[in-house]
């Protein structure tokens, strides 16, 4: 572990650092002093997916809680996003060896758009790992075509969000103003989509910029082999689950949600009717307490 910077209470107690996990070097930030872990994968593949205002608010609640970076991501390792030399299967793994490393007892598994794709896939590898499950604002089949019975993307934001010319990737301001414009299209906060963009690439290694802030854009899921199917295995999972989703959603409608909480035997499905594709600051202390519950 290197770059450690420990306080107290439930404010970070972890500047980010690496900690190896399969041989793979992971960008792992920590929040609180609880024993009890609770692990949250990214979506878009880096931690800052997961706000900052939850973070502490389940922290408060008593957990350990740990965001990490996807492989390809911020200060995790990084070879070749677009042509990955590996599946969705060895980040789920990752995921599992990550939560062994952090205590005896399971982890609270979370993940959050394609992030909560890899965590459905934990929880059916790796169950002995995981004490609870939740899937924020995702849904049970891999980036691609969708089962009859799933919304897909809402065409009427897709258009626009996905005409825009790509900004110079090396330009922090563009960058910003190119995530602030996508929030807008999509329903989130323009603001905090241009402050967590300008973070994820001050925290973004030099050269590699351009690489790191258009895997924002799902570039390493697009080419990822997420072979076989696992919705046909969602029944088998018995850990207990929370389903998040925001009601305004339109790249992964609601319906995905609620499929999910369908297909998961005793799956508790919290709608966020002012929220789209982001957990808003003002839903945190709501998410914390429905996640804190499981």
């Amino acid at each position: 572990m290197t770059g450690s910077a420990r306080t107290s209470g439930a404010d970070r107690i972890d500047t980010t650092h690496t900690r190896a996990a399969r041989g793979v070097e992971l960008g792992v930030e920590h929040f609180g002093d609880s024993a009890a872990p609770l692990v949250l994968l990214a979506g878009g593949t880096t931690m800052l997916s997961w706000p900052d205002s939850l973070c502490a608010a389940l922290a408060r609640g008593g957990r350990h809680v740990v965001r990490y970076d996807l492989r390809d991501a911020g200060a995790s390792t990084t070879v070749d996003p677009t042509t990955p030399e590996y599946t969705l299967r060895d980040l789920a793994a990752d995921a599992a060896a990550l939560a062994r490393t952090l205590d005896d007892r399971p982890a609270h598994l979370a993940g959050i758009g394609v992030g909560g794709m890899v965590a459905q896939v934990a929880a059916l590898d790796h169950p002995e790992a995981f004490s609870a499950l939740t899937l924020a604002g995702t849904r049970p089949v891999a980036p691609g075509p969708v089962d009859d019975d799933l919304p897909d993307h809402d065409a009427a934001a897709m258009k626009p969000l996905f005409a825009r010319p790509m900004p110079d990737w090396a330009d922090r301001a563009a960058v910003a103003d190119f995530a602030a414009r996508g929030a807008e299209i999509l329903g989130d906060d323009p603001a905090a989509a241009r402050e967590i963009a300008g973070r994820i690439w001050d925290r973004t290694p030099g050269a590699a910029a351009s690489v790191h802030m258009a895997n924002q854009m799902g570039t390493v899921f697009a080419a990822l082999d997420c072979a076989p199917r696992w919705r046909e295995r969602l029944t088998s999972i018995a850990l207990p689950t929370l389903v998040v989703h925001g009601r305004r959603d339109p790249f992964f409608p609601v319906g995905n949600g609620q499929a999910l909480a369908r297909d998961i035997p005793g799956a508790r499905l919290l709608v966020l009717e002012s929220a789209a594709t982001a957990i808003p600051d003002a839903t945190a202390a709501e998410v914390a307490a429905a996640m804190l519950a499981l």
